[in-house]
């Protein structure tokens, strides 16, 4: 007797737009969006073109935008870390979830940071940009900072610069040195840029110091 083939089961509303927005930043993650077309989208997720347009009437550009914003919001989910224990353990452990991102989902991580900047419009660009500015204020709140300088602002904001770029580099390089030497490494550079910052800003050298009890 012949197995019965398993039940057709219709996907939700949530679950196809989850569906669509995965094909489509494994297709902006490697090519630029003018090049990729709603065609390759649907084939990428085995579905119609017109049912893409259900789902994003406004067409490539809103399906872009939605795909950089899922992106989005997983990544500022990763700097969530209770304030509790010493800062460097925090910041290695918001680090863990940033890193873990990366190697799980480097089509969508890419999409973000390689992508967000070429279709050039004011939404994608916030929403980028909106990624840094929520990973600097809960870096700046666990410091303890209400009111930074501009030298400390300019500091996190910098290494936050450097992380991005380390995990795209780590991305090309075949995921090496390992996640737990990256992050480490990671974390020893923002108490090196404190350091260097701490010699021209009273702020951030009140910092430094402090952070010495953490080594």
């Amino acid at each position: 007797m012949t197995p019965a083939a398993p039940a057709y089961r219709r996907l939700s509303v949530e679950e196809r737009r989850t569906q669509l927005l995965e094909a489509a930043l494994g297709l902006f993650a490697h090519r630029a969006p003018e090049d990729v077309s709603l065609d390759d989208v649907a084939e990428a997720a085995g579905v119609s073109r017109p049912l893409v347009y259900r789902y994003f009437p406004g067409g490539k550009q809103q399906l872009y935008e939605a795909a950089l914003r899922s992106a989005a919001d997983e990544l500022q989910q990763c700097f969530d870390e209770p304030r509790e224990g010493p800062l460097l353990i925090r910041l290695s452990r918001a680090l863990d979830r940033y890193l873990a991102f990366v190697d799980q989902h480097d089509a969508g991580f890419s999409a973000l940071l390689q992508g967000g900047s070429v279709v050039e419009t004011s939404r994608t660009t916030a929403i980028v940009d909106g990624v840094r500015r929520a990973a600097a204020e809960h870096i700046l709140s666990h410091l303890g900072v209400t009111e930074p300088g501009l030298r400390l602002r300019m500091t996190v904001r910098m290494w936050i610069t450097a992380v991005e770029a380390a995990s795209l580099i780590w991305l090309d390089e075949g995921k090496q040195p390992p996640l737990d030497e990256l992050r480490d490494w990671l974390v020893e550079q923002f108490v090196a840029v404190l350091t260097v910052t701490a010699a021209r800003d009273p702020q951030t050298a009140t910092l430094a110091q402090a952070l010495t009890s953490d080594i």
